[in-house]
């Protein structure tokens, strides 16, 4: 198995080759990093839709 991060480990799988975007390694619950990923500006988009402001500093 391959991960997109580069981390690679041998399994007892059926197919020779096998490869994915995330595993334990590079993945947020495990490292402890946290990361707020914006979407397509979905929280402007529900500030605007409930009329609520930014804060500003």
């Amino acid at each position: 198995m391959t991960c997109g991060c580069g981390h690679s480990w041998e399994t007892r799988a059926t197919k020779s080759d096998i490869r994915i975007e995330i595993c334990s390694t590079c993945h947020p619950f495990f490292t402890g990093e946290q990361r707020i990923v914006d979407t397509a500006g979905r929280v402007e988009r529900f500030r605007r839709r409930y009329g609520i402001a930014e804060d500003e500093d």
